[in-house]
């Protein structure tokens, strides 16, 4: 009988994660951001001294979701600033590679975030509407990426993630951080959202 393969990871809390079958009780939002603020966005492959994390790119995300739903409750915004979080522990990849990928990766992202939200005191599954407005965000954030820091021009920025709306963005400059610097960001941003639940 062959022995089954270890499917958890230790945190550096000290959680043992199972990466499979996660639970609330084994998430920590310090063990999400220090995983998210050492993951690179475009596989790295951005201009400056320092990687721009998933932590940044969260953080951005929640901005723009609250500039483009200023009534909306500040869960959905605690949604938003989550909407990567399980890339703390499988990492970010690229879109072309989890379409290669296939269910698996989006499976395994599934089971996290449900345990993230739980965790957190969001439902597992999030509202199709509050969904999509955050996926909204999301590619108004990588447009801003592409073009500030991943070296695209806006013509090709806009083929791939549509045109932006000049008033969203207006003031939105991209600054890279050291990673422990926008840990703490997130962490901080993470409280003040639960303050206001």
């Amino acid at each position: 009988m062959s022995k089954a393969p270890r499917a958890w990871q230790r945190m550096l809390s000290g959680r043992r994660l199972d990466l499979l079958d996660p639970t609330p009780m084994d998430i920590e939002i310090e063990d999400i951001a220090h995983g998210l603020a050492f993951v690179a966005r475009w596989n790295g492959q951005t201009r400056g001294e320092f990687a721009y994390s998933v932590a940044e790119h969260s953080l951005l995300v929640e901005e723009i979701y609250h500039r483009e739903n200023p009534n909306a409750p500040t869960k959905w915004r605690l949604a938003a600033l989550l909407h990567d979080a399980p890339e703390y522990v499988i990492g970010d990849m690229i879109s072309p590679v989890k379409s290669a990928v296939g269910e698996g990766y989006g499976d395994l992202d599934a089971r996290l975030t449900a345990a993230i939200h739980l965790r957190f005191g969001l439902p597992s599954v999030i509202p199709k509407t509050v969904k999509q407005a955050i996926k909204r965000a999301d590619k108004i954030s990588a447009w801003l990426e592409a073009v500030q820091l991943a070296g695209f021009s806006e013509t090709e920025a806009n083929k791939l993630f549509g045109r932006i709306k000049t008033e969203t963005i207006s003031g939105l400059s991209l600054v890279l951080r050291p990673p422990l610097e926008v840990r703490e960001a997130f962490t901080k941003r993470h409280e003040e959202l639960l303050e206001h639940i």
